[in-house]
């Protein structure tokens, strides 16, 4: 079952990822909303950044600590997360938070709060780089602990 997840993970990684090769080509700007191209990437980039987060919340990080003996079905996404950290899986729960609290603004977005939304764009380019390391973690994890 990791296997699958760690599949799905990355599919989601390798198509978030050309997006956001693509938008370090645009000059983020609130003319940046005029150009249909640079929206469909935007909202590509965003749309595989919330994908990917989803799953691995939902999916992969219940299955990590279920192989694990350790997931619980009455666990809160925040319990998760903090069994994630004290087991060294991740570095901080409240950056995983972050993580969310950013998805939840570019998923919320309203046209009068551009400059809000290109910040959050911004914001989420950073962070998905360190979802990329995150993930590279994981996997090692999995492998050094012999789950797969």
């Amino acid at each position: 079952m990791l296997i699958e997840m760690l599949e799905t993970v990355d599919l989601h990684l390798k198509r978030a990822n050309a997006t956001c090769e693509d938008i370090k080509n645009i000059d983020l700007n609130k003319d940046v909303f005029d150009d249909k191209e640079n929206v469909k990437t935007i909202d590509a980039f965003i749309y595989r950044f919330v994908k990917l987060q989803d799953y691995m919340g939902e999916k992969l990080f219940k299955e990590l600590l279920r192989s694990l003996l350790e997931y619980k079905d009455n666990m809160s996404m925040l319990d998760v997360l903090d069994k994630l950290e004290k087991l060294e899986i991740i570095k901080s729960s409240d950056r995983w938070l972050d993580y969310r609290e950013i998805r939840n603004k570019l998923t919320h977005e309203y046209p009068d709060n551009q400059d809000e939304i290109i910040d959050g764009i911004k914001i989420s380019l950073e962070y998905f780089r360190e979802i990329v390391k995150l993930v590279i973690g994981i996997k090692s994890y999995i492998k050094d602990n012999g789950l797969v």
